[in-house]
């Protein structure tokens, strides 16, 4: 099993879990950021509308750094909403 698959299996395991928890909006396959800049390496994306401190957050709630194997990477996307089609 190729990388890709192997996250995109990992991702269909975890998802639902995952967008149970506080401000988590979605759940994808990307590459990791570390300090604004890519570092090439594939990993299980959890976006979340923003970033709380651990210490705030119900210990259900914190998305953990690695899930079978597979770095996860938490970025803040914000609030998304859908747009309406062009003419509506």
């Amino acid at each position: 099993m190729d990388e890709v698959a192997r996250i995109r299996a990992v991702k269909l395991a975890h998802e639902a879990e995952l967008m149970r928890k506080a401000n988590v909006v979605g759940v994808g396959i990307g590459l990791r950021q570390r300090d604004g800049q890519y570092t090439g390496e594939l990993a299980l994306i959890v976006s979340v509308t923003h970033k709380v401190p651990l210490d705030e957050l119900d210990p259900w709630d914190v998305v953990p750094e690695e899930i079978d194997g597979v770095p996860v990477d938490v970025q803040a996307v914000g609030t998304l909403r859908a747009l309406a089609a062009p003419g509506e």
